[in-house]
């Protein structure tokens, strides 16, 4: 199996550290930003997650890399 498939959470890291976070819960994959005391949303899947996580960021940004934890 895959550590994507095993993992419940995976810290996102830009340039200058870590940006936010993504979960997984009974509900789906929640997306956090780093500072921000409430998530953004749920999504059904990890790739999905991962592109609104990166969407949040100012425009420009480079996708952040994703490492599960």
């Amino acid at each position: 199996m895959s550590q994507t498939a095993t993992s419940r959470v995976w810290v996102a890291y830009g340039p200058a550290g870590v940006v936010g976070k993504i979960q997984r819960d009974a509900e789906g994959y929640a997306v956090h930003m780093a500072g921000k005391p409430d998530r953004l949303g749920v999504y059904p899947t990890i790739e999905i997650a991962k592109s609104a996580l990166h969407a949040h960021l100012k425009p420009g940004s480079d996708r952040p890399e994703f490492r599960a934890h």
